[in-house]
């Protein structure tokens, strides 16, 4: 048998599980100014673009309301387009930085419909491309992760500046 090691992969596990972190990550993170750190790439007016920090692919995305609420029906409509124009300008950064052939996109409203965070609504971003599944998930209920956050996140921050005009 091959071994893989994914040490990253230790630091979720145990923060699922031991609630060290007080209040709500996204609102947490927002607050701060340590966009690099937080994997925050870009601020709009009522959302912000993050990437996921124990991702299910690379470039693996969030869009995120600055409002806190887990009901899809508060949303005002200056919040629905400033998501859905976050959500366009992180598949444009991904198409120019990662080049996928695909995506997923979707939210999972509840804790029953598979939300991690189910008290702050967001939108998962997940580039994908012809033949990324494989025997690895399957057999070895391990996901392969192909470049370090930090890379992925300077390669996505430049494009999203470009493509917006704005400076870093």
């Amino acid at each position: 048998m091959e071994i893989l090691w994914a040490p990253w992969r230790m630091e979720y596990i145990l923060k699922a599980k031991d609630g060290s972190e007080e209040g709500c990550i996204f609102c947490n993170r927002v607050e701060q100014t340590r966009d690099r750190e937080n994997l925050i790439l870009y601020r709009s007016q009522h959302a912000f673009v993050i990437m996921n920090r124990f991702p299910y692919n690379n470039g693996h995305l969030m869009v995120v309301p600055y409002r806190h609420s887990g009901n899809l029906l508060d949303l005002e409509p200056p919040e629905h387009q400033d998501l859905f124009a976050l959500l366009q300008l992180s598949v444009k950064a991904l198409e120019a930085v990662m080049n996928p052939h695909g995506y997923n996109i979707g939210m999972n409203l509840g804790r029953v419909a598979g939300a991690g965070i189910e008290d702050h609504l967001h939108f998962h971003i997940v580039p994908r491309w012809n033949g990324d599944t494989n025997f690895m998930p399957i057999i070895g209920d391990t996901k392969v992760v192909s470049e370090a956050l930090d890379k992925t996140y300077e390669k996505l921050v430049e494009a999203i500046h470009q493509l917006t005009g704005e400076e870093k």
